[in-house]
């Protein structure tokens, strides 16, 4: 599958190329980011890994017979024998599938979801392992190409998005050219990317979204390009607490999936925009700022607590400005400057001069 460059010149990605051959000493070290560890109710935080669940964690039981648990219990053991019947079988569902099976028994989507949670952690196995997938609402677009488990070549350097596949562990056959991979937090933002002809302005380069917080399949596609090609992977996120929070899921997971950190977090990715300083050093006006909320504040001083913060002092420093300002901007503050700014100005001043934390 042949991709066609039509990007800057080549030495354009100096910087980046002096960035990719930095994280591949690294790997070759053994390590990721400078070194920290902390621990943190059933969780633990390694640098190289993320947030990974500890060997001696609280546990609870769930009792047949016990009146409080019975119906957990008998949930559980459903969801189990069609487990059995997918492996079986060779088959696949997705959670929503399985929610259908008997909706009214289940009540809601969420009781189906926790139990597939709790079932996976107690096995210790990946969810795809139990051949349950979850329906993707990731897009990607780019200098990417593979090909799917029932033998489809994708091509994702078109003019639209792909949605990211349902299957990634079936992918296959997996080609790029890319420089870099850049996750955008918002499909609004990652559509003006596409509609700005980004991709081909810029290429070699891959870009995808999770949509807001990203969902399974996103963040197994953004590990296994990071595995296979070990590509500087950059977030693009608005400067609010609800962005960094996304912006740490893909680089250090999160509580509630710990127990697959390893198959899941890339502690490589940089914060490339838009950081809090940013707004000063653009002047970006105060009337596109956007106070920070009661709830804002709440996620602000709970992220600035976490263990992997300590490994990250820019990051600190950032997440401090915004706290001092109490403000938060969105990437569409951008606009201001101009309609296209995001992707004439600033995205390539911050690719070419290295402007990531």
């Amino acid at each position: 599958m042949a991709f066609a460059p039509m990007g800057p010149e080549a030495s354009f990605f100096e910087v980046l190329d002096q960035h990719r051959a930095s994280l591949l000493a690294a790997l070759k070290r053994g390590g990721g980011e400078t070194s920290g560890r902390g621990t943190h109710l059933a969780s633990r935080f390694e640098d190289s890994v993320g947030l990974h669940m500890v060997s001696h964690c609280t546990t609870r039981k769930i009792k047949s017979d016990s009146l409080k648990s019975v119906k957990n219990f008998a949930l559980i053991l459903k969801i189990l024998s069609m487990i059995y019947k997918l492996v079986q079988s060779n088959t696949y569902a997705t959670k929503r599938d399985i929610y259908y099976t008997d909706s009214q028994l289940f009540g809601n989507q969420t009781v189906v979801d926790s139990i597939i949670n709790d079932i996976s952690c107690m096995l210790k196995v990946p969810r795809r392992c139990l051949h349950i997938l979850s329906t993707s609402k990731g897009l990607i677009a780019g200098n990417l190409g593979y090909i799917e488990e029932d033998g489809t070549k994708v091509n994702c350097s078109c003019a639209t998005a792909v949605a990211v596949p349902s299957n990634i562990q079936g992918i296959r056959n997996l080609i790029t050219n890319g420089k870099f991979l850049l996750i955008v937090e918002k499909d609004a933002t990652f559509q003006r990317l596409l509609d700005d002809n980004f991709c081909n302005k810029m290429s070699p380069c891959i870009m995808v979204t999770g949509k807001g917080v990203p969902d399974l399949n996103t963040r197994l596609l953004v590990k296994k390009l990071w595995d296979t090609f070990h590509i500087p992977i950059f977030t693009l996120v608005d400067a609010d607490p609800h962005g960094i929070e996304i912006m740490c899921i893909y680089k250090y997971g999160s509580m509630s999936m710990s127990f697959e950190a390893h198959n899941l977090t890339v502690p490589a990715i940089r914060w490339l925009g838009l950081l809090p300083s940013d707004i000063k050093r653009l002047n970006i006006p105060k009337d596109t700022l956007i106070p920070l909320t009661k709830r804002d504040q709440m996620k602000l001083d709970s992220i600035l607590k976490r263990p992997y913060v300590t490994c990250q002092p820019f990051w600190r420093k950032e997440m401090e400005i915004m706290a001092d300002s109490k403000m938060k901007a969105e990437i569409q503050a951008l606009t201001f400057l101009s309609s296209d700014y995001l992707s004439r100005v600033y995205l390539p001043n911050k690719l070419k001069f290295g402007g990531w934390i």
